[in-house]
């Protein structure tokens, strides 16, 4: 049985790598290649796939927006999310949407059509590196209010709105913002955010 597959990948060069790589197994077949997230979803829907592999870090829409749109529309079809960036976050966050495949790129060549043949088979796949790192993410050093404002702040949302949402004041909001930072060691709110954001906690 030949296991059909879309691929979404935004480089070229890799695109065609991969194209390349799962061509050479004997039981995959590439039907579509997509270079963003958008274009890889409608592949989806025109070809039917058993299995999309798509790249995390997609333009138009992200792989994870990929995962949650196939989840909804094509439930029968397994995806496989590829990424350099292999944070516990997105892993965790990936998992939840639907994936069944989390590798990192920097695997073996042979990882991939594997992990294809795995996650058509009913299986699941996390990257072992990966795996770990999820399962040692230390717990959040946010209060649950610094957590809540600095979710609500977001990279660059002004403090003034984020406390007619909160119904606070915006001395009180850039309190929490700047004893969030303290907390994560870094100087202001977009650093914040952002590496709250890695970790999971927002």
């Amino acid at each position: 049985m030949t296991v059909r597959v879309v691929l979404g990948e935004d480089e070229e060069l890799i695109r065609e790598a991969l194209v390349g790589l799962l061509a050479r197994e004997d039981d995959l077949e590439v039907v579509a290649a997509a270079g963003d997230g958008r274009r890889t979803v409608e592949a989806a829907l025109a070809h039917r796939p058993d299995v999309v592999v798509v790249d995390l870090q997609m333009p138009v829409l992200d792989g994870l927006g990929v995962v949650e749109e196939l989840a909804r529309a094509l439930p029968s079809c397994r995806v496989v999310v590829l990424t350099g960036h292999g944070r516990p976050a997105v892993l965790r966050q990936a998992l939840a949407s639907g994936a069944r495949g989390f590798l990192a790129k920097g695997a073996p060549g042979t990882a991939l059509a594997d992990v294809v043949r795995r996650v058509h088979d009913g299986g699941r796949y996390v990257d072992p590196v990966l795996a770990a790192d999820a399962l040692t993410v230390p717990p959040s050093p946010l209060t649950p209010r610094e957590t809540e404002v600095l979710a609500a702040a977001g990279e660059d949302r002004p403090v003034r709105e984020v406390a007619r949402r909160l119904r606070l004041s915006p001395g009180t909001v850039r309190n929490h913002l700047s004893a969030a930072a303290g907390k994560l060691g870094v100087h202001g709110r977009t650093p914040a955010y952002r590496a709250a954001r890695d970790q999971g906690w927002v």
